[in-house]
């Protein structure tokens, strides 16, 4: 079996890296499974799903298993990807490190960050890969900003706002991530994640955290379905939003850079999960996967000569996203051929900065990060 960061055998690199996953869902459906058939060093052998079968008609020379144990019992299985509810992560994830496997979870990692904590311990423990799908730092407007940020065009950034916004009135059937039943439920831990993640990458911690929490649509038994975060960075003399709602009908931009020499705005999500849901994926659609569409791309907009009336306008066009980069990566750490890009470390920082946003908004005040 193949092991993180030292495996020097040239069979064993040449060996596909074999895959199971556990559960179903929307996340493996949509987005593991055809990434990791996308992946030439993976194979997907394996797939847990407790009563059904649906997985085994989209890939037919794949085993059906009922359970977690029924999957770690297969020997030759190498990577295990979580992607169960929420509050089964910390278990799972724990038991497949446990068993001698490397892990994949889909976000968030855990519930708690002491529980992912934990984890990182038990990962440098087995000396094993352990990773979470935070999938949005290979968006193609996220490469696109991280860009823009690197040339410093818009000389000193002042502020950056970054929103996920959809429209829906009401609960979605039979959701768990729309009832407080279920332990990180709501839009702070679905899309935070993302969002905080985001952020952490481009500018690492911030030194506060302001955060106002909502169910604006007033569901009963229902979890947020909005949030604002302000993250301060006074060292940076930096603020950066971290925004998102249900009740968003007219888009405002997903991105927006405001700098001393001007600023950026990019309208439109990545393209990348609709058009998995449509059913095309990098292997299969190489040419048009990942590839936004012209009047997505965003404005720049920058000052010519220090006068406020003088601008200088153009078109961005957004950079491809690359959601495959992620198992590429992951495949890179495994055989040992290439440093692991999203740590559990980073995402354990990633659920303490959801701890400290619903704090503030309990507390109703600005929290200091230690």
């Amino acid at each position: 079996m193949a092991s993180a960061g030292n495996n020097n055998n040239d069979d064993n690199k040449s060996s596909p890296i074999k895959v199971g996953v556990v559960g179903f869902g929307m996340s493996a459906e949509v987005f593991h499974c055809p990434l990791i058939t996308s992946c030439p060093r993976m194979t997907l052998c394996a797939v847990v799903e407790r009563h059904r079968n649906r997985s085994s008609d989209k890939y037919p020379d794949i085993a059906v298993v009922r359970s977690l144990d029924d999957l770690l019992a297969i020997p030759d299985i190498d990577l295990v990807v979580i992607a169960t509810a929420n509050d089964t992560h910390a278990d799972y994830a724990e038991r497949v490190l446990r068993a001698g496997k490397h892990c994949v979870v889909e976000k968030p990692f855990t519930v708690t960050s002491d529980e992912a904590r934990h984890l990182c311990d038990v990962a440098k423990m087995t000396g094993k890969v352990l990773s979470v799908f935070h999938n949005r730092r290979w968006d193609g407007d996220f490469l696109t900003v991280k860009d823009i940020l690197a040339k410093g065009v818009l000389g000193e950034v002042v502020e950056v706002e970054s929103r996920f916004d959809r429209f829906r009135a009401f609960k979605k059937p039979n959701a768990w991530r729309e009832t407080t039943d279920f332990p990180a439920s709501g839009v702070l831990y679905d899309l935070g994640s993302h969002l905080f993640d985001q952020a952490l990458t481009l500018f690492g911690e911030p030194e506060t955290i302001f955060a106002h929490i909502r169910n604006e649509r007033r569901i009963e038994n229902g979890p947020d379905d909005s949030f604002l975060a302000i993250l301060n960075y006074p060292a940076l003399n930096l603020r950066v939003v971290c925004r998102a709602g249900m009740l968003v009908r007219t888009p405002p931009p997903r991105f927006s850079l405001f700098g001393t020499k001007g600023s950026f705005i990019k309208y439109g999500l990545d393209v990348q999960e609709n058009q998995l849901k449509q059913g095309l994926t990098p292997a299969t659609n190489p040419d048009v996967f990942g590839v936004d569409v012209p009047e997505n791309h965003g404005q720049l907009e920058l000052d010519t000569d220090g006068a406020t009336a003088t601008a200088k306008s153009c078109l961005v066009e957004t950079k491809r996203g690359q959601y495959l980069k992620y198992y590429e990566n992951i495949a890179d750490a495994i055989l040992g051929t290439g440093k692991l890009e999203v740590t559990p470390e980073q995402a354990a920082k990633v659920i303490r900065l959801i701890e400290l946003a619903k704090l503030s908004d309990a507390e109703g005040r600005v929290v200091k990060i230690e």
